[in-house]
């Protein structure tokens, strides 16, 4: 899934509003280096924020992620809060081109539109600058005037004309050609139109174009015509050319519309070039990005508003062909066979990084997809146990290896969460009972009683379920537990109960525990719960995590520090429990295989509120969109009129034939693709441009290996007896543009080989500094072989064998080397390729 490349700027002569034209599929540069661009990070809270004008100040807030004006993500509604606390973690794909990546902070409104309270607004160059680290960012003043998105394509000539006296005059011809990119008005395109003004010293000339109706992606095409001199009679020398200090004045102003018709019409952003770009060419062409209105400079004080606390860390890879990547997939592959395991090029890079967040997840996809990860965290967690000198904090702190282990989890762990914990999530979720327990908490006319017993009730139901799920376990996570297992024991040869906190610490409290208090983002539930059920989660949560936790259990003490928690934990230290626990961890730390390879339950990929376009499948019915609810596993998509509502309309997934995105023109509607199988094409309409994306791939993906794919498509519908895009009348007629390629068929898990190699090459390249450090510190480790007396610049690495890890640090340069020279020329030919206007 290729992103479409930034728009930067070309020379430093040409202003910086201007954006480059971005490879089209099919262009070379497209085919050869892959532009991948991804965000993660973290709405931590937000403070301060401006109390609401009413007896109540307080606010129901929530906070939103826009790419421009596209929102991608929503955060939970905090209620009755001026400090709300989100703590809210997000991973996405970015698939196009953005300026701004945006924060905003909303009120909740149930009978008016929310209001918008403030915003961050970050330049995506400057992203760069926040990667990785928490910042409090001050909020912004929301104005409609600086809220903009898209670009415009325009050409500049310059003409002499002769006019009937005889004298010769020059004549501005300014070319709007199109526009694209420009944002959705309350979810629907917009009608645009654009105004085009000659400004300078006492003169404002202005024309207009046709409105365009329906479209983000206007093509006006329109041409006018501005008298830059008028001819004169006092001298000669004015009539044959422009004046240098008149044109130096003069520009052309671009201004983007969207028509009212009834009401007012609203801004959507504006250009601004000065005539001059022409003096030493006939003719100038460009993209220019939008620019939000010079709104008089309205300054505001920076705490105004209150601020928000953000994590976020955005990259951008350049992806080259697999062929680059050998040598480095190599030397990482082979990681898990190095001994020591802290002179492999995995475990240096964990040791370098700024971040080890940054260099687990591609090390955890590659090692996961050649089978190599079972042996490589087996290696890493027995360096941690090394240093672990308490069986309690056994597997406690984050290491690498329990980073690893996270991530895999998670990978691995999605359909067992599934089909284990979702059921009982969703009568949680759906149902109002209250399990409040706390005195001070509890709601007037709660009963702390009834509480107590409804949150028994689930607390059991929950235990019950996961302590008879280890046959669904995956495979992979039961050789891992079986690892630690060992090792523990031999670790602590006199502890009993070590062998099962070493899996415990990881299947309960990182795993289980992790999901139930945030089943969103485990994708177990569609929308964040309210406050109540975040609360009932909680206690769960705390419950679960404390029986499975092996030291509570076979100590009978309980962790909390709540005295009603403390209370409440005695109803469950009955042998009974103890029993469950022992014998479901003895389970899924076997070596036996637990998962069965032909699974007869079909696995739950994704699911999600979209618009489908009606299949007029009777004659009298309407082919209008309707709001649904789709539901995808490895077996078959469906679509239902609500969650949990039986399937109006089934497709089987060997029926699928291509997964496309569909032309904006088609229906006037972005965001849209199409579902190609045995019947008619199915239309649907993503809420953004992340999701859309996130469900062709997962399409893609599970449909890969099926028969009769197709080699080609139509790009729009069929709509009134033709196909939009080729014009041919007959619904049977093959494709007309090539199905777009997809990474190989025999994929083991959802991975792109070249980009997590491309990850782990930036990371390397990042961190030279520290590679370099670490390579002196072996030297001089090498050198000097007696006691170290002082603090020395290498006591921050785990250097065991010096001259391995030198070796291994030696051959990552190398690698390193040779690949930064096609990077470098595909930089250059980037630069020097990148030609205003040809797009």
């Amino acid at each position: 899934m290729a992103a479409a490349a930034p728009a930067t700027a070309a020379s430093p002569e040409v202003p910086a509003a201007a954006a480059t034209a971005e490879p089209e599929a099919g262009d070379e540069d497209s085919r050869e280096v892959r532009v991948l661009q991804s965000l993660r990070g973290k709405i931590c809270e937000a403070k301060n924020l401006l109390p609401y004008l009413g007896p109540n100040k307080m606010r129901d807030c929530f906070c939103t992620i826009n790419l421009d004006q596209e929102e991608v993500y929503r955060t939970q509604v905090v209620e009755k809060s001026l400090s709300p606390f989100f703590s809210e973690e997000f991973y996405f794909e970015i698939p196009r081109t953005f300026q701004y990546l945006s924060f905003y902070i909303y009120d909740k409104n149930v009978l008016q539109r929310d209001l918008r309270i403030g915003k961050v607004a970050i330049k995506k160059e400057d992203l760069c600058n926040h990667s990785g680290k928490e910042t409090w960012f001050s909020l912004q003043p929301v104005d409609s005037n600086s809220e903009v998105q898209g670009k415009v394509h325009l050409e500049l000539k310059l003409n002499e004309l002769i006019t009937e006296n005889g004298t010769v005059c020059q004549q501005l011809v300014v070319h709007v050609k199109a526009c694209h990119g420009l944002p959705l008005m309350n979810g629907q395109s917009c009608d645009p139109y654009a105004t085009v003004s000659l400004v300078g010293p006492s003169r404002n000339d202005q024309k207009k174009t046709k409105v365009k109706k329906k479209t983000s992606n206007p093509q006006f095409n329109e041409i006018f015509y501005f008298e830059v001199t008028r001819s004169s009679s006092y001298t000669r020398k004015s009539q044959f050319q422009v004046e240098e200090e008149d044109i130096e004045k003069l520009e052309i102003r671009i201004d983007l519309w969207n028509n009212g018709n009834l009401v007012q019409d609203v801004f959507l952003g504006e250009i601004k070039v000065p005539v001059n770009v022409l003096r030493n060419d006939s003719s100038h062409q460009a993209w220019y990005l939008l620019q939000p209105r010079d709104n008089g400079n309205k300054s505001s004080k920076a705490d105004d508003l209150g601020s928000l606390r953000l994590n976020i860390c955005y990259t951008e890879d350049y992806v080259l062909p697999s062929e680059y990547y050998g040598p480095l997939k190599t030397l990482l592959l082979k990681s898990p066979d190095v001994q020591p395991i802290s002179a492999s090029a995995a475990y240096i890079l964990g040791e370098i990084c700024r971040d080890k967040n940054d260099a687990v997840l591609p090390l955890v996809r590659l090692l996961l997809h050649h089978d190599k990860l079972v042996p490589f965290v087996t290696a890493v967690a027995e360096l941690d146990l090394k240093d672990t000198q308490d069986a309690n904090t056994i597997f406690r702190g984050n290491s690498l290896a329990t980073r690893c282990l996270d991530e895999m989890m998670k990978i691995v762990g999605g359909h067992y969460l599934k089909v284990t914990l979702k059921p009982i999530l969703d009568e949680i979720c759906e149902s109002s009972k209250s399990c409040e327990i706390d005195p001070i908490k509890l709601k007037e006319g709660d009963n702390v009683e009834n509480n107590k017993e409804n949150l028994r009730y689930y607390v059991d139901k929950l235990f019950s379920t996961i302590v008879q799920s280890s046959m669904s376990c995956p495979t992979v996570m039961c050789d891992v537990f079986y690892s630690l297992r060992q090792m523990a024991t031999q670790r602590f040869p006199n502890d009993p109960h070590v062998q099962y906190s070493a899996v415990s610490s990881f299947v309960f409290l990182r795993f289980f525990a992790v999901a139930v208090v945030s089943p969103h983002t485990f994708h177990l539930r569609p929308h964040h719960p309210d406050a109540q059920t975040i609360r009932t989660l909680t206690l769960i949560s705390k419950t679960i995590q404390t029986l499975g936790s092996w030291g509570s259990l076979s100590k009978s003490k309980s962790s909390f520090k709540e005295t009603f928690m403390c209370e409440f934990f005695k109803m469950f230290q009955e042998e009974g429990y103890i029993t469950a626990v022992k014998k479901f961890l003895d389970e899924i730390s076997s070596t036996e295989t637990k998962e069965s390879s032909g699974s007869s339950e079909p696995v739950h990929l994704k699911e999600g509120e979209m618009y489908k376009r009606a299949q007029g499948r009777t004659r009298i019915g309407k082919k209008n969109f309707k709001k649904r609810w789709f539901c995808l596993t490895s077996r078959e998509l469906t679509y239902h009129k609500q969650p949990g509502k039986d399937a109006i309309y089934t497709i089987p997934v060997k029926n699928i034939l291509a997964v496309e995105k569909l032309e904006e023109s088609s229906f006037n509607k972005k965001n849209m693709f199409q579902v190609i199988h045995t019947e008619k094409p199915l239309y649907v309409q993503a809420n953004n441009c992340v999701e859309a994306n996130e469900w062709i791939d997962v399409l893609c993906r599970v449909s890969r290996c099926n028969q009769n794919r197709l080699s080609s498509f139509h790009p729009s519908a069929y709509l009134n007896g033709n196909w939009l895009c080729c014009q041919e009348t007959s619904e049977n007629t093959p494709g007309c543009k090539p199905c777009t390629a997809g990474v190989p068929a025999d994929i083991q898990i959802d991975i792109d080989e070249d980009r997590e190699t491309e990850r782990v090459y930036s990371l390397f390249t990042l961190s030279l500094l520290k590679l370099q450090k670490m390579e002196e510190a072996c030297g001089s480790i090498a050198v000097y072989q007696g006691p170290q007396k002082e603090p020395d610049d290498y006591s921050n690495f785990v250097i065991e064998d010096s001259v391995t890890t030198f070796k291994t640090i030696q051959q990552i340069k190398s690698v390193i080397e040779k690949l930064d020279e096609p990077h470098e020329k595909y930089r250059k030919k980037r630069s020097s390729s990148a030609k205003y206007g040809s797009k």
